[in-house]
């Protein structure tokens, strides 16, 4: 049964998916005023993670129970991210957005501090309430160089500082009594200390292969936190894939006690179905997303849709990326780097570095004016899954997603609408797994969570009992760990 079948049975009655909505704390058990005599205050490690993408930028705070292992969502605050402030008259415009919008160090630090100072607010807590904060960006395809990222990476830091934070919450502790006297009976530091090991997965040797690296290693560590929602359980071997304005994620295997990076995704992603709906006048024709379409009224004409996406696709690549390319759907990359760590980089572009997304403009433009804003926003969903699954099938021919391993999808453009079933049924056709329901999960916020991860693995707090290292179905790995690091 190839893919178009699987399409045409999308409505069969099919077990629910496996998806994962963050749930919240009580912020009274987050940060009790009065504790009573008897009363049980759980341990929180609370964590913000800030995150300026070329669509949005947010600041998302979190909440894991320790003793549980269980990780909340507090608050979070969303901004668009072409509404950042223009450049002051003495200011370097040091990138872009995919979009083109030009960012300045000072103009982005103001961004940040005011979209966590918002998250913090809505949450009614103080910087003095928060234990750590993971910086990440998904803006690299506007940048030429390492120092570009690296201006990025200072605006960010500098963003958090205004807003409150002192270095000491954006580096790991050396000894446990760094840490809030409630946390210190989770800390492992004097057992093991951290290695750069994120959930039991080594970063991949050498120079980095794709700019967007740590992304994929956040949203790897989210989709396993995120997972224990669900009936799955996503640990090694597993192929995470972030459907961001850029693509983004990682394929691991299952070696213990630590697992590889065989994989790495790059390229477009959210950027597609962004420039579909650009085409229909609903939104700004410069940075206009599908996020701001709000009147969704029509009947789906499901036959049209599907049609239509088979025309995106014309325009859709989704391969290997060849070697000596530079940057693949305007992400950077190094592609003798990733030779060299045994790293196999699977990209999805439109024309080349996106040269094509204003032919999807005239496409989507088509397809609203002979239908409605549902119809597109069906064809949407079959274009996403779509590219998930060509992914998929691509690392699956070459050997790196087999039967034992999980698939873990989040980012606004893979886990919304009716992009979870569709492809469910989409992935029967690779014949993989008997059941791929029972293996693929999608998550809300995957790089949110995997920040607070990414936290307590740099501050050496675990928790065993419920493990999100070692592999599917296997215990927890600590004990490798140390016989290793005692070698």
């Amino acid at each position: 049964m190839g893919i178009m079948d699987s399409i045409k049975s999308i409505f069969n009655k099919s077990k629910k998916v496996n998806y994962s909505m963050s749930k919240t704390v009580d912020l009274m058990d987050l940060n009790p005023r009065q504790v009573g005599p008897n009363q049980h205050v759980k341990p929180y490690y609370v964590v913000a993670s800030v995150e300026l993408g070329n669509t949005t930028t947010k600041a998302i705070i979190t909440a894991t129970d320790m003793e549980e292992g269980i990780t909340y969502l507090v608050s979070k605050d969303v901004r668009m991210t072409r509404d950042v402030r223009g450049p002051k008259k003495g200011e370097n415009v040091f990138g872009t957005t995919i979009w083109g919008i030009e960012l300045t160090k000072e103009a982005v630090s103001d961004m940040v501090r005011d979209v966590l100072l918002g998250a913090l607010e809505k949450a009614h807590l103080t910087p003095d309430d928060i234990h750590f904060v993971v910086r990440s960006t998904g803006v690299t395809a506007g940048f030429a160089s390492p120092e570009e990222v690296g201006n990025m990476i200072v605006a960010l830091a500098e963003g958090c500082r205004n807003a409150g934070i002192p270095n000491s919450k954006m580096t790991p502790i050396m000894t446990k009594k760094q840490l809030p006297e409630k946390l210190q009976n989770y800390c492992l530091v004097d057992k093991v200390m951290f290695d750069g090991a994120v959930t039991g997965v080594v970063p991949p040797k050498g120079k980095e292969a794709v700019a967007n690296e740590m992304e994929g290693e956040l949203v790897t560590a989210g989709l396993k936190s995120g997972s224990k929602w669900t009936d799955v359980d996503f640990r090694n071997p597993c192929i995470s894939i972030d459907f961001g304005t850029t693509l983004a994620g990682r394929v691991i295997n299952d070696e213990l006690p630590y697992a590889k990076v065989v994989g790495n995704l790059c390229g477009l992603a959210g950027a597609i179905p962004d420039a579909l709906v650009r085409g229909t006048g609903l939104v700004s024709k410069k940075g206009g997303a599908v996020l701001d379409i709000k009147n969704k009224a029509g009947k789906i004409d499901k036959k049209l849709a599907k049609e239509y996406s088979d025309k995106v696709h014309e325009f859709v690549s989704v391969e290997r990326v060849p070697m000596g390319r530079t940057r693949y759907g305007t992400v950077p990359l190094d592609t003798e780097a990733a030779e060299k760590a045994g790293t196999y980089l699977i990209g999805c572009d439109v024309g080349e570095n996106g040269s094509d997304l204003i032919k999807l403009e005239s496409i989507g433009k088509e397809l609203y004016e002979k239908s409605n804003i549902n119809t597109l926003l069906y064809c949407l969903d079959l274009v996403s899954a779509r590219v998930a699954c060509r992914v998929i099938k691509i690392a699956k021919d070459n050997g790196l997603v087999t039967e034992k391993s999980a698939v873990g999808i989040t980012g606004r453009a893979g886990i919304t609408g009716e992009k979870p079933d569709v492809l469910i049924e989409m992935l029967k056709s690779l014949n993989i797994w008997d059941e791929p329901n029972d293996h693929v999960v999608f998550v809300e916020d995957g790089l949110a969570l995997g920040a607070g991860v990414m936290a307590r693995c740099m501050n050496c707090l675990g928790t065993p009992k419920h493990p999100i290292g070692g592999n599917r179905g296997g215990p927890c790995i600590l004990k490798q760990r140390i016989e290793r690091q005692k070698r």
